[in-house]
């Protein structure tokens, strides 16, 4: 029969998806007594590729077309000219994306890839798969029939791959994986003189973010133990603690949305950025939800644990002199409350596959045997992800389940940091760095209100009464800093303006000391009484030949979409003011998009589609080509969220 084939699962992941996606298929092939590896891309030698008889793909698109941080490497190395068109060849492959059709370029990266690696070489064992958040079953809804489809192919074509006895009868609750983690608790006499003997006996209120920072790499070295994994924002503890000093309202107490211009501090840390970059905001969770979290999985919070790979054979290891290590034992409130999302995340699809195997009540065994199979599907994602369902509020819906820390460890989501647009210049705030905040609340199909953990945690902090001081982390944005001769055209509606406010604060103080081109900039909100979001600021770039007013060529647009009984978007205004913002785009103006990702860039591109064909006399394919041609060398950027 030949050497029995190996089957290597190869994702890129953001936010978890894709991970998840990809540990269900080694999941099922272990259960099918096929051996599978399940790589991150990043850990993955790309050289080694064409070694590879059988290989599975699953990557998530990001932002407006991007792959994933732990792809761009591999996809660097793919798109090598040197790689001939046979270097694949041989090799078989499966793939499935992960996307949101909200976003213009859905599942780009899915299809790219599927393209690079036919054009070099190997061949397809079943068409693409490509799942979309917008489904009211979420991605699963593609992946549960590609996947039967994949099991009943490789049965078909490879039977060598599958071990005697395996199951096909797609039974797979029956089974019960081992957990990825093991816990080991310590006594708390001899932990304590550990804490002891930290260097100068450190005390202050760095000590509590030493301890989260602990937590955090504890728990993904562990979920990664062939590599030394960091926090979000790419390095272990924050790049600053930086002390708010200022959190006010940027709209009307009678308006309906509630956003901040928050401003911080950055002491001496010699922090650099530059406009269009990102800052990164660990949240706190609420002290009350995790203690009834705690008290609910029956867990003792004053307990000192360590975290370990269930297949790592790595002894445990004490403190190296003046480290910090991730194997020092941390307080398990500690990592309940830095690591895991216990009270706005919603669990994933296998929460409730093993939460099964840990209830005592038959009918409730039932029910999360039904919401994991593939006919509970749709009613599992209107109880739990359309609802916004948390962790803590599924376990209080299942009283007879006790799920152990292990377990919980693996399954509960987890803790991110969420990202927010620098709304300032370090330039003309030096030492600061501003942020623009929509307080995010929303009330779900059955009518209930829900929070945004990081944006309401936030708006509570008052710098005025107390000492406030938040971990934060600089990152790279997807708006590149553009030099100040270059005119440009700005769309901003809402909070996406956030990142227009540094850049006109950055060429304003560049302007003095040589030229700098003009600016359109289009706003758009709902009410000019309500939430004009720096309606002083923006005027008064408007004057005086500053970069916004009609002396310096430039000009300042307002969408107001509610003040009138026909609503008005910023594409509205685009149109109308359309001979300017061509005769800026033939002087080689860059355009930069920023806001809501639902509708609004999508409409933009469509309308700067319109007014290019019109006022320059292209058709309407040519127009299309024309602002592709944009995005593809650097003049068209766009940053939008969901």
């Amino acid at each position: 029969m030949g050497e029995k084939p190996r089957l290597l699962i190869l994702y890129a992941s953001q936010t978890g998806n894709a991970q998840d996606a990809a540990e269900r298929i080694g999941r099922e092939a272990e259960r099918r007594c096929c051996h599978a590896r399940v790589v991150s891309m990043e850990d993955f030698d790309v050289r080694h590729l064409p070694n590879e008889a059988l290989v599975i793909f699953v990557v998530s698109t990001t932002g407006q077309g991007d792959p994933p941080d732990s792809m761009k490497a591999f996809w660097k190395f793919l798109l090598m000219r040197s790689l001939g068109q046979l270097w694949l060849e041989g090799m078989l492959y499966a793939l499935f994306g992960l996307g949101d059709s909200g976003y213009h370029k859905f599942n780009i990266v899915a299809k790219k890839l599927d393209k690079r690696l036919s054009d070099l070489g190997a061949h397809p064992i079943i068409e693409r798969g490509l799942g979309d958040d917008q489904h009211r079953s979420g991605y699963e809804a593609a992946l549960d029939p590609w996947l039967t489809l994949l099991w009943i192919t490789l049965k078909d074509k490879f039977s060598n791959l599958f071990g005697e006895g395996a199951d096909f009868s797609d039974s797979e609750m029956r089974y019960l994986d081992p957990p990825k983690f093991r816990i080991i608790y310590h006594d708390k006499m001899k932990v304590k003189s550990v804490d002891e003997s930290f260097p100068n006996g450190e005390k202050d209120i760095l000590d509590e973010w030493i301890e989260r920072g602990r937590a955090h790499a504890m728990v993904e070295a562990a979920n990664n133990s062939n590599k030394s994994i960091n926090m979000p924002g790419h390095s272990p503890k924050p790049h600053c603690l930086a002390r708010m000093i200022e959190n006010k309202h940027l709209t009307a107490k009678n308006s309906e949305r509630d956003v901040r211009h928050i401003e911080f501090d950055l002491g001496c840390s010699g922090i650099h950025y530059e406009a269009g970059d990102v800052l990164e905001v660990m949240p706190r969770q609420n002290a009350v939800a995790v203690d009834a979290f705690i008290k609910r999985c029956c867990l003792d919070p004053d307990a000192y644990i360590t975290v370990e790979a269930t297949n790592s054979s790595k002894p445990f290891q004490g403190r190296d002199k003046g480290s910090l290590p991730s194997q020092t034992p941390v307080k398990l409130r500690t990592l309940v409350e830095s690591t895991m999302d216990i009270a706005s995340a919603s669990p994933r699809r296998y929460f409730f596959e093993v939460m099964s195997h840990f209830v005592t009540a038959e009918h409730e065994k039932e029910r999360l045997q039904y919401f994991a199979s593939p006919e509970g599907r749709d009613d599992l994602y209107q109880y739990n992800q359309k609802e916004r369902r948390s962790v803590i509020e599924v376990m209080e819906d299942f009283p007879s389940a006790h799920l152990p820390l292990e377990w919980l460890l693996q399954l509960v989501p987890r803790l991110q940091t969420r990202m927010f647009s620098i709304s300032s210049s370090l330039l003309a705030h030096p030492n600061q760095a501003h942020i623009t905040v929509a307080v995010v609340s929303w009330m779900t199909p059955f009518k209930r209100k829900r929070y945004g953990l990081c944006s309401t945690w936030l708006a509570q902090l008052d710098p005025k009464k107390d000492e406030v001081h938040v971990p934060v982390w600089f990152c790279q944005g997807a708006l590149k800093r553009p030099p100040p001769s270059v005119p440009l055209v700005l769309v901003g509606p809402g909070t996406g303006c956030a990142p227009f406010r540094a850049l006109i604060e950055d060429r304003t103080i560049l302007s003095a000391d040589e030229p700098a081109a003009p600016i359109l900039f289009f706003f758009g909100c709902r009410n000019e009484t309500k939430d004009f979001l720096y309606k002083d600021f923006w005027f008064s770039h408007t004057k005086n030949s500053e970069v916004l007013s009609e002396q310096k060529g430039g000009g300042f647009f307002v969408a107001f979409s509610r003040d009138q009984a026909q609503k008005v978007y910023v594409q509205h205004k685009i149109q109308e003011e359309g001979i300017k913002v061509w005769n800026f785009l033939k002087s080689g103006a860059w355009v930069y998009v920023a806001g809501s990702a639902t509708k609004m860039p999508a409409d933009v591109m469509s309308t700067l589609e319109e007014v290019i064909s019109r006022e320059g006399g292209f058709s309407k394919e040519s127009a299309s080509r024309w602002l592709k041609q944009l995005e593809k060398i650097g003049r068209y950027h766009v940053e939008a969220w969901s």
